[in-house]
C-alpha cells in the first residue's frame, strides 16, 4: 500500500495544483516550501520553460528536496535558502504564482508587522495580474475564524483581490485530507 505522500507526488499533487492554476511556462516561488510536496509538483507542470524556485530555511528540508527533485529528473528548481529574513532575493515582476503554504499564519509569523512586509515582498516580485495561493495548512487554522479572517484582510490590504478558490484534496504533515486553498491576484 502506498503511502499519502507517495501518491501526492506520483499525480495527485500535479491535479491539485493544475486546478489551482499553475500552468506551463510559469515561474513559481513556493515561499517556505520545506521537503517539497508542493514544489515537485509544481515543477513538473511548469515544466522545462518554467521554473520553481524552492524557498526555506531549513537547510535538512531543502537537501531532502533537492534528492527527490534529482530522483524525479527535475531540473527546474532553484533552491533558495534562508535564515529567516523577509526580503525575498527575486527581481521586481518576476514571478507568476506565490504559493504560501501553511508559512503565512499566526504560529510561524506572530507579528502583523512581519505578515505584512512579506506581503509586500511578494507584490514586489510579482508579475501584474501574478497569484498568491494560500493555504492556511493546519485545519485548525479554519476553525479559528478570527485569525484566518485577519490573514486574509491583510492579503487584500496589500494589494491583491480574492480571485478564486479550490475546495478538495491537499496534502497536510504527509497526509493527503481534504482542505481550502484561496487564489489573490495582484491588483
Amino acid at each position: 500500500m502506498k503511502s499519502d505522500l507517495k501518491r501526492w507526488l506520483e499525480g495527485v499533487g500535479e491535479r491539485c495544483l493544475r486546478e489551482v492554476g499553475i500552468r506551463k511556462g510559469q515561474i513559481v516561488l513556493d515561499f517556505g516550501c520545506g521537503s517539497g510536496n508542493y514544489t515537485i509538483p509544481a515543477a513538473a507542470i511548469v515544466g522545462k520553460k518554467g521554473k520553481v524556485y524552492a524557498l526555506d530555511k531549513d537547510k535538512k528540508d531543502l537537501n531532502e528536496l533537492m534528492q527527490k527533485a534529482e530522483s524525479e529528473g527535475l531540473e527546474n528548481i532553484d533552491r533558495m535558502e534562508t535564515s529567516g529574513e523577509l526580503k525575498i532575493d527575486l527581481e521586481d515582476k518576476s514571478v507568476d504564482v506565490v504559493l504560501l503554504y501553511d508559512v503565512l499564519h499566526y504560529w510561524y509569523f506572530p507579528r502583523a508587522k512581519d505578515r505584512r512586509t512579506i506581503l509586500r515582498e511578494v507584490y514586489r516580485i510579482l508579475r501584474p495580474n501574478g497569484l498568491i495561493s494560500f493555504y492556511p495548512g493546519d485545519p485548525e487554522i479554519y476553525s479559528n475564524y478570527s485569525e484566518l479572517k485577519t490573514i486574509i484582510r491583510e492579503i487584500e490590504s496589500a494589494n491583491f483581490h480574492f480571485e478564486s478558490e479550490y475546495s478538495g484534496t491537499v496534502i497536510h504533515e504527509k497526509a493527503i485530507q481534504k482542505g481550502h486553498i484561496m487564489n489573490f491576484k495582484k491588483k
